[in-house]
């Protein structure tokens, strides 16, 4: 008896695979500072901007992670 192989009809390169897991990566890492903000309560919807709109440049994704990182505002009641 035969043995019957079925393959895709339609196969990508190893090197498309490896960028499409890469540029998935990038991607999710981008906003990264605008969660960091969000998830620390800091006002999370100036690091949103910035990092939106001047991410692209890894200064300011730096500036965006830095704005993210800053000390919360706390407030003082009396109980």
């Amino acid at each position: 008896m035969s043995q019957v192989r079925v393959e895709s009809a339609d196969s990508s390169w190893t090197v498309t695979k490896i960028v499409s897991i890469v540029v998935a990566i990038v991607t999710a890492g981008y906003m990264l500072p605008w969660c960091v903000a969000a998830v620390r309560d800091v006002r999370h919807w100036g690091v949103f901007w910035v990092n939106l709109l001047l991410g692209w440049t890894i200064i300011g994704w730096i500036v965006a992670l830095v704005m993210s990182l800053r000390a919360q505002r706390q407030i003082v009641t009396r109980v």
